[in-house]
């Protein structure tokens, strides 16, 4: 069963029906579900596939090429014995003219297109020459998919070649919504709470690999320390291989992730470059481009001064928890990690600050329990530095409204409902106070709280607090 991307199989069935020869370009990060959303829409309708092999010189991939035209032909290997990529697109062309003609669009997959690409192996000039003097004439979809955003932006949107123009569709995979990723996990732990789930989710993220290692019948506590700590758990050991498997130099990635990981609110570009020790220069630019194509980082914009630096964040949750907890850390049993988890007030500091960055990525959620889902929005960031005569004043998430107005969120993870007393109110009123005064806006300005569990006002009566979301709004 496919969970979710309804908008992309919509539109991966439209390629089916059209008259045209097709290329789709799929692309994601590493463990987000490419090849089996793939798999599970044109499943009916393959005629070859064939997957590339990472570090896999040309002679390696064209005999695999071989026999996986073998297997589909059904004729023997000896057959298909190509020197280079024009011979092995040749006998694919053979090979495809030699079916039986149907009104039925047939479906070509290239897999980890990245991969196969090996350095001076001539793939491209070969598949672009394929596409452009044949392939492109026939009742064809070809499917081609990278984990590898970045490459294949750069090789096959960007191309001036052969390829320029030539992808019909672009289809790009992000990880799950919290909404997404319940209805995932409720395939495997039908009994779950919405607060357990976004507590996982804190941890790993919407990557459909990743909650496919849940397993009934376990709370959120069990299944972390058991995915992330224990000695078979593929997350203990999964952070280097991710990046290795997307970006030559990877390193240099990981430098910018383990920079952006010591700062909750986030880096201009030239903090960044002082604290990952890179030059401030294209390759840092090519690597920001990277990391934000394949969503490890966002951009946030400030408000009202757009001459000033975006604030680049740490986007990936499953990079941040293992950077902050896993990352030379042991936490032997259960009882270790759950008397961390509840008496450890670093990681209660971090459960907040996870929760904010998931409410940012969750704004079009937010919006709709606002009721402004129809209304042109921004989300940005404000800061203000302090002076002699005014304190230094920082907003990581306020939504910016066509309609004059502005929500300024307050966000707060808690594993009850919040005391509403007269310190929260006076924190709120000042912050609309400051933030008036350091902006100079005239829109009006709406303090929206979100919580989890919500808050309980019989403590305190006031009028500081325009909107109230809970974290289920967030799994709307």
């Amino acid at each position: 069963m496919i969970i979710g991307r309804i908008g992309e199989q919509k539109e991966m069935n439209h390629l089916l029906e059209s008259q045209n020869a097709d290329l789709l370009m799929v692309t994601g990060r590493r463990r987000v579900g490419k090849t089996f959303l793939i798999n599970n829409v044109y499943v009916d309708n393959f005629v070859f596939k064939f997957t590339g092999t990472q570090h896999a010189n040309r002679a390696n991939q064209l005999k695999k090429f071989a026999e996986k035209l073998s297997d589909f032909s059904k004729e023997p290997i000896d057959d298909f014995q190509p020197k280079n990529w024009h011979e092995a697109f040749s006998l694919l062309k053979k090979y495809l003219l030699g079916l039986r003609k149907t009104k039925k669009k047939k479906v070509l997959f290239f897999d980890e297109f990245p991969w196969i690409d090996h350095k001076k192996s001539g793939f491209l000039e070969e598949f672009g020459y394929w596409w452009n003097d044949w392939a492109s004439t026939q009742n064809l979809l070809v499917v081609i998919s990278g984990s590898a955003t970045s490459w294949m932006v750069r090789k096959i949107i960007q191309h001036r070649g052969g390829l320029h123009n030539r992808v019909t569709q672009r289809i790009h995979l992000e990880p799950f919504t919290l909404s997404e990723t319940r209805t995932f996990i409720k395939t495997i732990n039908k009994g779950i709470s919405n607060y357990d789930i976004l507590q996982i989710y804190m941890c790993m993220g919407g990557v459909p690999l990743y909650l496919n290692q849940l397993k009934a019948g376990e709370s959120a506590a069990q299944a972390i320390h058991r995915i992330c700590f224990s000695k078979t758990g593929l997350l203990r050991t999964e952070f280097d291989d991710v990046y290795a498997s997307l970006f030559d130099n990877y390193q240099n990635h990981v430098a910018v992730i383990r920079a952006l990981a010591q700062k909750w609110s986030g880096l201009t570009r030239t903090e960044i470059a002082q604290m990952s020790k890179l030059a401030d220069g294209g390759s840092l630019n090519r690597i920001l481009e990277d990391l934000e194509e394949s969503s490890f980082i966002m951009k946030i914009r400030p408000l009202f001064n757009q001459k000033k630096e975006v604030i680049y964040r740490l986007a990936d949750e499953y990079s941040r928890f293992y950077l902050h907890f896993i990352d030379g850390k042991k936490y032997g049993t259960i009882e270790d990690w759950l008397k961390f988890q509840t008496t450890s007030s670093i990681y209660q500091t971090w459960q907040g600050y996870a929760f904010e960055t998931i409410c940012i990525k969750h704004a079009e959620a937010i919006k709709k329990c606002l009721g402004i889902s129809g209304i042109q929005t921004s989300v940005n960031s404000f800061y203000k530095k302090g002076d002699d005569k005014t304190r230094g004043f920082q907003v990581d998430m306020l939504i910016s409204r066509a309609d004059n107005a502005i929500n300024l969120c307050e966000i707060k993870f808690y594993n009850g409902t919040i005391r509403f007393n007269e310190k929260l109110a006076n924190n709120l009123r000042e912050k609309r106070s400051l933030f008036k005064e350091l902006s100079g806006t005239k829109y009006s300005i709406f303090n929206t709280m979100i919580t989890t569990f919500g808050i309980d006002k019989s403590f305190y009566i006031g009028s500081e607090i325009d909107n109230e979301i809970t974290m289920n709004c967030l799994f709307e």
